[in-house]
């Protein structure tokens, strides 16, 4: 199935649930999936790249920008119990299977998912973690970047998985052109791993 719908807000195709399980941070999590849904049945493989050339924050609060059916910010929520942790995406039904998927993992105290106009505009996070949706062009990601990294709280960080033909590196070089220190964690399989620094931007 193509991913062709997964930024969409209501996606077309029949929905189909797919269950994924995968051991990430030394947690296995069973989650479902869906058709419409970006990366059904599978864990993306730029996510996997993430998961394992990272270790998870201490805790505090956590944004999953672009979060689908929720396999980033449930593992970061698995993984600390004390973070507290939002999933933001447009599309409706990767919505609501996360939500689903926070539910059966135990987690859904400490879990929202929600579209991005109903998070709080003083919410503040203290890291982004996000493979972000690269197809949707260069100037809506953009906008998307530039619209939650100064959600930072100062001293904060994102994490995001790009893929290098995707391009990881000229992303790396505009963010830091718009003040946006950038590194390079790793780079494994085709996946650039970046770092992006909230510094000089005040509170």
């Amino acid at each position: 199935m193509s991913d062709e719908h997964y930024f969409s807000a209501d996606p077309s195709t029949p929905f189909e649930r797919t269950r994924v399980t995968c051991t990430v941070w030394g947690h296995e999590l069973s989650l479902d999936s869906g058709s419409g849904v970006f990366s059904h049945g599978r864990l993306d493989p730029g996510t996997a790249v993430l998961f394992r050339e990272t270790e998870p924050p201490s805790g505090g609060r956590l944004l999953d920008l672009g979060c689908g059916w929720g396999v980033i910010g449930l593992a970061l929520a698995v993984a600390r119990p004390s973070a507290e942790v939002t999933g933001v995406d447009v599309n409706e039904r990767a919505l609501r299977l996360a939500r689903e998927n926070a539910d059966r993992l135990g987690v859904a105290a400490r879990f929202t998912a929600s579209p991005p106009q109903q998070v709080a505009a003083e919410a503040a996070f203290d890291e982004i973690w996000s493979n972000p949706p690269i197809r949707i062009g260069k100037q809506a990601l953009h906008a998307l970047l530039l619209t939650w990294l100064p959600r930072l709280a100062p001293g904060g960080r994102a994490v995001l998985v790009v893929g290098k033909n995707l391009g990881a590196d000229s992303l790396q070089r505009w963010l830091g052109e718009q003040g946006w220190p950038t590194v390079r964690l790793a780079s494994a399989k085709g996946f650039r791993v970046l770092e992006v620094r909230r510094a000089g931007k005040g509170g």
